[in-house]
């Protein structure tokens, strides 16, 4: 009987771990994070009035080299629309991330979050993830798993242009 109670108590930590910590339409944490070159500390309050595509990655994982590419070329493209992606490099060595945002020329605004408190605060269950946040500061999306073009033009420009629900 003790066993099945501790098989129980393990099989709903594993099955609650992970779960959202920020449902849609609640304020997005506002953790405080060394920018990745360590030079100055950031917010996603620093971004208020600003859509930010907050996007959770590590250097050593395979779809978040997928999607950079297509998160780059959409910051670039986007910058105009009072938006932004906020990269967020956790739970990952600080020099492999330097060289994973210069191998792909990324040039949107690189946080690190070493421990993973942020990816703890949100709930994340793997990397990467992706949060859009809107221009009050609420969660307005959530995307587990890697971002691709298709789903930045079909998902999030719609939202940026004020043509699908917040």
């Amino acid at each position: 009987m003790g066993v099945l109670a501790v098989v129980g108590l393990l099989t709903f930590g594993l099955i609650s771990k992970g779960g959202n910590s920020v449902d849609i339409g609640q304020p997005f944490p506002g953790r405080t994070l060394d920018s990745l070159d360590g030079n100055a500390s950031e917010s996603i309050a620093d971004y208020h009035g600003r859509w930010v595509l907050v996007n959770l990655w590590a250097s050593w994982c395979t779809p978040c080299r997928d999607e950079a590419p297509a998160l780059e070329q959409f910051d670039r493209a986007h910058a105009k629309d009072n938006f932004t992606v906020l990269g967020v490099d956790s739970k990952d060595l600080t020099d492999d991330a330097t060289n994973f945002v210069s191998e792909f020329g990324l040039t949107y605004p690189q946080l690190h979050d070493g421990s993973g408190a942020l990816s703890d605060d949100l709930g994340t269950k793997g990397y990467p993830e992706s949060f859009l946040v809107n221009p009050r500061g609420n969660l307005a999306l959530i995307r587990r798993g890697a971002i691709t073009a298709d789903y930045l033009q079909t998902t999030v420009a719609p939202m940026l242009e004020g043509k699908a629900a917040q």
